[in-house]
């Protein structure tokens, strides 16, 4: 029905308004039917109070007390393992429950909460559900040399306290992203882009880690940071290419670095050794000369000695020790000829003249084909020279 319509709360057919319906009329046919369900009578005249069935209220009590029985279980429910239930009244925190049965007064007076405290939360910072999915606006931070890297990270939780994490931050989630976000930011923003890029990760983790944690207890937001990984850490795309090439030659430069020290590593100890051998040299020459020196003069005094108690046989024994050690050192000979018809003795001569049979002997036993030695002409000093020349001088 409209309710526009002219005729909404007319009575019977005659059109005549009357009103809108009573509500004590309608209030009675309701319980006219009530009855008229559970074998009462609905009978009675218009405006009168029907008849009620005898008995019809201990059926309505029994009702109510079934009804009674219901809200009361409601109020009973299950806290599994790892789990903590927590109980509110009116809205207010009463008590946090512990896993197994549990019971509360039902709704609305109180009700519950079920939080599971060991599910592994994680938040992700920098990127949503893959790394290819950046977040630049989360992901781009300023080091302290004024350099830009793109860092993404993700934090695991879980719930230590459920009152805290219910009641003191509204959105959990949101807190735990900017508070890692920020402290993230404040390790990073503290030390150098090479550092943070290579060999600065593990520690930037720890860091963060400690001072997400320690700003999340500051909040009271009932979350234990259970761990922080560092996904990606690059330069921004835009200058990749620049930064490979740096990268590139700083690598250069540490090859070149360690072949230098290799090198120095080959020569200085070479240097080292070399240096000490002739310092050894030296100091055996300066310990030689010393003791040749000391022996000399050790035997001139022996000599001066011997020279006071007997001056000509001393004289007579260092002229032949002298003129022994000068002919050890000559292959000539030269003889007085007083005396003596032979006025030079070619020792040196007679010498080859012995060793030609041994060499005849060598040349005979070698091959046909190697032609001998041609014969050397006489030797103009030779002894029939000599014996020659003997002759002519005689008278």
């Amino acid at each position: 029905m409209a309710w526009n319509d002219p005729q909404w709360g007319n009575k019977g057919s005659g059109g005549k308004n009357s009103g809108p319906p009573d509500l004590d009329e309608m209030w009675r046919r309701i319980n006219a039917r009530l009855n008229g369900m559970f074998g009462g009578k609905g009978g009675g005249p218009e405006g009168g109070s029907p008849d009620v069935m005898p008995g019809g209220g201990n059926l309505a009590g029994l009702l109510a007390g079934l009804v009674v029985l219901v809200w009361l279980a409601s109020g009973f429910y299950i806290v599994d393992q790892g789990q903590r239930g927590v109980e509110l009244r009116f809205g207010k925190y009463v008590e946090t429950t512990q896993p197994g049965p549990n019971w509360h007064i039902p709704w609305p007076i109180e009700s519950r909460e079920v939080v599971n405290i060991d599910q592994v939360r994680t938040v992700e910072i920098g990127y949503r559900t893959n790394v290819k999915n950046e977040m630049l606006r989360e992901s781009l931070m300023l080091t302290d040399d004024e350099n830009i890297v793109d860092l993404q990270f993700a934090v695991q939780y879980i719930i230590k306290d459920p009152k805290d994490f219910l009641f003191v931050d509204r959105a959990p989630e949101e807190a735990v992203r900017q508070v890692a976000e920020s402290a993230m930011r404040e390790i990073v923003g503290r030390n150098k882009m090479d550092f943070v890029l290579y060999e600065g990760r593990a520690d930037i983790a720890a860091r963060a880690k400690a001072l997400t944690q320690q700003i999340l207890d500051r909040y009271k937001t009932g979350i234990t940071i259970s761990q922080l990984t560092l996904q990606n850490i690059q330069p921004p795309e835009q200058v990749q290419a620049a930064f490979d090439d740096a990268v590139k030659a700083g690598q250069d430069r540490e090859r070149l670095k360690n072949e230098a020290e290799a090198y120095a590593n080959n020569v200085v100890p070479r240097a080292r050794g070399f240096a000490s051998r002739l310092k050894e040299e030296a100091q055996g020459y300066q310990q030689s000369v010393i003791a040749n020196a000391e022996g000399e003069a050790n035997r001139f005094s022996m000599i001066v000695t011997q020279y006071a108690k007997a001056p000509q046989v001393t004289r007579e024994r260092i002229y032949l020790d002298t003129m022994q050690a000068v002919m050890n050192n000559t292959t000539k000979i030269i003889v007085d000829q007083k005396g003596n018809s032979l006025l030079y003795l070619p020792l040196d001569k007679l010498q080859q003249i012995v060793s030609q049979p041994a060499a005849a002997d060598a040349l005979s036993q070698l091959p046909a084909s190697e032609s001998a030695p041609a014969a050397t002409p006489a030797d103009p000093r030779s002894r029939d020279a000599f014996r020659s020349r003997d002759r002519e001088d005689r008278p």
